[in-house]
């Protein structure tokens, strides 16, 4: 298995949290903050289902102030329960909000790019990662 001291662990979330920083648009909360991807996330999954485990769980955590914190820890809860593909691709299912929150050269705007990444994602669904959440 997996755990938190594997290198490759920290690769492997630095590059999948860079695909869904690459190119995202600036937006801001009413209050100024800036949104991230977590922000992202939260919307897409929102609008697929009632209430996704992974978000309850992260927004629960008392400790996560910021959305980039928030968006780490999803990114974990969906590896060790072997669900980032599937909750990645409920997000990205519609084309409006993916232009909302996407410019351009996002690679989640090209068919192709999008279904390499997550033909690459679900791939990860055989491996075990056994993780502090």
């Amino acid at each position: 298995p997996v755990t938190d001291g594997s290198r490759e662990l920290h690769s492997l979330c630095a590059q999948i949290e860079f695909l869904l920083q690459f190119d995202l648009k600036e937006k801001r909360s009413f209050f100024g903050q800036r949104k991230d991807y977590w922000d992202f996330l939260c919307q897409g999954l929102a609008r697929c289902r009632q209430e996704h485990e992974g978000i309850h769980f992260v927004t629960s955590l008392d400790k996560l102030k910021t959305p980039v914190g928030r968006g780490r820890a999803f990114l974990r809860y969906c590896l060790v329960h072997r669900q980032l593909a599937e909750s990645l691709q409920l997000c990205l299912l519609d084309p409006e909000s993916l232009c909302e929150w996407y410019y351009a050269r996002s690679p989640f705007l090209s068919p192709k790019r999008r279904a390499e990444i997550l033909g690459s994602l679900y791939e990860l669904d055989c491996v075990t990662f056994h993780l502090a959440l």
